[in-house]
């Protein structure tokens, strides 16, 4: 398991960094100004959510891990900085409907079984004209199963690991000594995987336009936990379905409800 994922300020400070550099520029391409109210589902500690408050916006995080979102009111708290955060399932939260011109779901959808609902039940959560920002990594690219979050360090630096048949994953992660959690987590994950096949034909399927798509080559993300300049996928293969999968450590993504207007 890597420092970030047992110390989170670090991984908070390292979202902030991460979102002021790449995600904020890249949403604004597609927005006239910064959005008012700013939704971020599965907002972990709500380090995503930060450099959008300091920008003014009002921003509400959402998570179902109640340790997650005490550490985020906890974290805004320190840095003398407004923020809203609620421990429930989104969907249960009727009244935060028809709020938001941008939402967030940075590497929440492909921890999600049913993502055709999922989908289907966020555009409840759209002002008119907004936006939802969606990114994640391709199922077959070599961490694509989050095997870094596997406490042995040989299991969670083994590329491409999470794609061999589950039974024979699941009796590896046991013989290496993974905790049964770790091991119900990470086969959870090669459950509900998420290929960029199967989420454009979602997100279509569910009545959304996909507005842009960027495939990473070098996950933005890289360059604050690893020193690495990010790089886009070469945009020949970009184009060759189910091969690009394995070379996309990370998938940005516009969407805009159909039948919403324009802005």
């Amino acid at each position: 398991m890597q420092e970030r994922h047992s110390n989170r300020e670090l991984y908070f400070n390292e979202q902030i960094r991460t979102t002021e550099k790449y995600y904020i520029p890249y949403i604004r391409k597609y927005m006239e100004r910064m959005p008012e109210e700013v939704l971020e589902i599965g907002c972990g500690e709500g380090g995503n959510l930060f450099p959008f408050a300091q920008s003014g916006c009002k921003v509400t995080g959402v998570d179902i891990v109640t340790s997650r979102i005490e550490q985020a009111r906890s974290f805004f708290s320190e840095r003398n900085q407004e923020g809203t955060f609620i421990a429930s399932d989104i969907f249960k939260l009727k009244e935060l409907q028809n709020k938001f011109s941008l939402i967030l779901i940075h590497d929440v959808i492909e921890h999600i079984y049913d993502k055709t609902q999922f989908l289907s039940n966020i555009k409840d959560y759209l002002s008119p004209a907004g936006l939802i920002y969606i990114g994640f990594p391709a199922w077959q690219m070599p961490f694509g199963g989050h095997q870094q979050i596997a406490r042995g360090r040989l299991i969670s630096h083994c590329p491409f690991i999470h794609l061999l048949p589950a039974s024979l994953y699941k009796s590896i992660l046991q013989l290496f000594g993974e905790k049964e959690d770790v091991v119900k987590e990470l086969l959870n994950i090669k459950r509900t995987k998420c290929t960029i096949e199967m989420f454009r034909r979602i997100a279509q399927q569910t009545g959304y336009r996909i507005i842009n798509q960027e495939l990473y080559f070098i996950n933005p993300h890289y360059e604050t936990k690893f020193g690495l300049k990010p790089r886009k996928l070469n945009k020949i293969i970009a184009r060759i379905p189910y091969f690009r999968n394995i070379f996309s450590t990370s998938c940005f993504y516009i969407l805009k409800p159909s039948d919403h207007n324009s802005e």
